[in-house]
């Protein structure tokens, strides 16, 4: 089957919210957001929210702290985060956790904003035919099913058991109740060759799945394990493999890191997008955990515009660096949090006096440029956000 034909599968509903609310919305949100910048304004054009830090598994590399206190982001604090949004022009959100589906007033969220689409990150053990039917329902949400491994590999790196089997579970009902279906994975040491190959990909295309996302590992939160990253080689491995899969396989293969003519980025850097934590503290994105500012200090524009921590963090990283700087320089993070008294907003203590004996480990800036060559992605990456929402 193409991926024109597991497109044209999914609902007809979601197919015309995607190409409204995410494809032309998407577009000219990225358009505002561009003048923006032009204009010095600050405001992202599109937002990743946690809605909760709680889970049911606790995986490697995963920045979120399951064992310290509960938070879950007041639902009226989402809905007027997501108001604010759309007064920009930005009606694109990522949703987040902890494990999204633990929060009891999610479905409350695509159903109050029609308008808008969501990208559902989930680890998919809790994913049912209850959750699809109602995201079919309400037709602007794509369940993004986070997939690390294999039978072995999954169960480790996840922190559970039959995994694997779950999440496989999770894209077959997705898939079954006709949603636009996606797969995320966090490449590292050892999934690094089942996630490049071609029996992956198929795989994934057999079991109906759009579109996949793969990420670079990235040594963060309680269990780091800097084992698992890699090295500059098998980073470049994955740009040649995305860029010589996207002439190729019939999935949609999407990338954080690199633009167009292959120059690497950080979305965080650019303003492209910021991170609202569980408790509503605005971080530069997911793996940084570090703030000044919170939602509940007023309306979010002005909270945007007169932030000088997200103002130095961009133009400081921008100076330093086109890759990650938690990876590349974690010393600098912690200086950099001290120059702004900035909170720890991770839940575990000694988190920012810990970069000070953190590794330096390779990010995807430190390979050579591999430019795009499917003209389809060429035009994606350079008129719109596409592939550009990295959150670790």
């Amino acid at each position: 089957m193409s991926l024109f034909k597991n497109f044209i599968h999914t609902d007809r509903r979601c197919r015309n919210k995607f190409m409204v609310n995410m494809v032309w919305k998407g577009y000219m949100g990225f358009r505002k957001f561009k003048s923006r910048q032009q204009r010095g304004e600050i405001f992202p054009a599109f937002q990743f929210i946690s809605v909760t830090n709680d889970c049911n598994l606790h995986c490697q590399g995963c920045w979120v702290t399951t064992n310290s206190q509960r938070e879950h982001l007041d639902i009226g604090k989402i809905h007027a985060i997501i108001d604010e949004s759309k007064k920009q022009g930005s009606y694109f959100f990522g949703i987040l956790g902890g494990e999204p589906l633990m929060y009891k007033h999610l479905l409350e969220i695509f159903e109050k904003h029609p308008d808008c689409y969501f990208q559902l990150f989930t680890n998919g053990t809790l994913f049912n035919d209850y959750i699809a039917r109602h995201l079919r329902q309400s037709a602007n949400v794509t369940p993004l099913f986070s997939f690390e491994g294999d039978e072995q590999v999954a169960d480790v790196r996840r922190g559970g058991h039959h995994i694997y089997r779950k999440t496989l579970e999770a894209i077959k009902t997705s898939v079954e109740h006709r949603l636009i279906t996606g797969v995320a994975i966090s490449v590292c040491k050892s999934n690094i060759d089942m996630a490049l190959s071609d029996a992956f990909v198929q795989l994934m295309h057999d079991q109906g799945v759009l579109y996949i996302w793969y990420y670079i590992y990235r040594p963060a939160g309680e269990n780091p394990n800097y084992a698992l990253c890699l090295d500059p080689e098998e980073i470049l491995r994955i740009r040649n493999f995305l860029v010589e899969g996207r002439t190729k396989y019939p999935v949609v293969l999407i990338d954080s890191y690199w633009r167009a003519d292959g120059e690497p980025f950080c979305p965080a850097a650019e303003g492209l997008s910021h991170h609202i934590n569980a408790s509503g503290h605005i971080e530069p994105c997911p793996v940084i955990q570090m703030a000044r500012e919170n939602v509940s200090d007023g309306k979010l524009k002005p909270v945007y515009e007169n932030s000088v921590f997200l103002k130095d963090f961009r133009s400081s990283i921008l100076q330093k660096t086109k890759g990650c700087v938690l990876m590349e320089d974690p010393v600098w993070l912690k200086d950099f949090a001290d120059k702004h008294d900035a909170l720890n907003t991770s839940g575990r203590p000694g988190m920012l006096a810990g970069f000070e004996k953190a590794p330096v480990v390779s990010s995807h800036g430190c390979v050579p440029r591999v430019p795009e060559k499917n003209w389809i992605y060429k035009m994606a990456k350079k008129t719109a956000f596409f592939g550009m929402g990295s959150y670790g």
